[in-house]
Parts: C-alpha cells; structure tokens; sequence
C-alpha cells in the first residue's frame, strides 16, 4: 500500500458520512418547505418541543452548534413567532430561549415527518439502531 493510499476518498470514512448526511437532509427538503423550516431550524424546534425554554449554550451543546451559527436560526424562528429569546433575570449574560404557543402548534404539522423521512431510507431496524449508537459513539455520547 502506497503512503498516499490515505488520501483516495474511498478510504475516508468522512466522506460516506458527509456525504450520507447531505442525502438525509435533502430527503426532509419537502416537508420543512410546508412548514417553512430549514433543517437546522427544524432539528432546534425539535429540541424546543422537547424542553420548551433552554440557553443558547445548552441548545448548542444538544445541538454540536455554536452561537455563531444558532443566532441567525433563533433570529429566524423569533421572526416567524416559533420561540421568543430573551435574558435570564440571573444573569444577564445568559441569553434564553422559549418555545410560543405557536411554535407548540408547529409540533403537530411536523409528527409525521420522521417516519416519512425514515421509510425513504433502506436499512433493518436493527441496522438502523447499530447505525444510531455507531453515531453517537463517534460523537463521544450515548444515544
């Protein structure tokens, strides 16, 4: 094997997982354009959903993003009355975020877009949870 056998693409597990990610996303371009999201708007508002008011910091930290790339989605999402952000009473420095009522409503216009995107993807559902915890793994986190 030649020392330049590491640099071919085929040899990068990177790429199959870069690559895979960009192929997922496009498949939940149809139903975040109904509901007007983006997918890192949408995956925020899955968190919302779930914990309804959070910091920027821990939103980041759920989410592997920093404040420099969630300000504009929370900037977004403010302006189309999904989450509201606004300084904690503790500590000024921390900036909050909360989920509206109109953002609550958006969960029911979005349930059925996990298991539309997941039939468009071809793998066991034991595949799919090794998959799931081979991910996390990598991310240094349980699932």
């Amino acid at each position: 094997m030649s020392c330049y056998d590491c640099l071919k693409l085929k040899n990068q597990l990177c790429f199959p997982l870069y690559a895979c990610s960009r192929e997922i996303i496009k498949k939940y371009r149809p139903y975040l354009d109904e509901l007007d999201l983006t997918y890192t708007q949408y995956i925020a508002m899955m968190v919302f959903w779930e914990d309804r008011r959070l910091s920027v910091k821990e939103l980041g930290g759920k989410l592997f993003l920093d404040s420099g790339t969630l300000t504009p989605v929370l900037k977004s999402l403010e302006s189309k009355g999904f989450v509201k952000r606004f300084r904690s009473s503790e500590d000024e420095r921390v900036l909050l975020v909360e989920v509206t009522d109109e953002g609550m409503k958006l969960r029911d216009r979005a349930v059925d877009i996990p298991e539309k995107v997941g039939s468009c993807v071809d793998l066991a559902p034991e595949e799919a949870e090794l998959l799931y915890r081979t991910l996390y793994k990598i991310l240094g986190r349980q699932g």
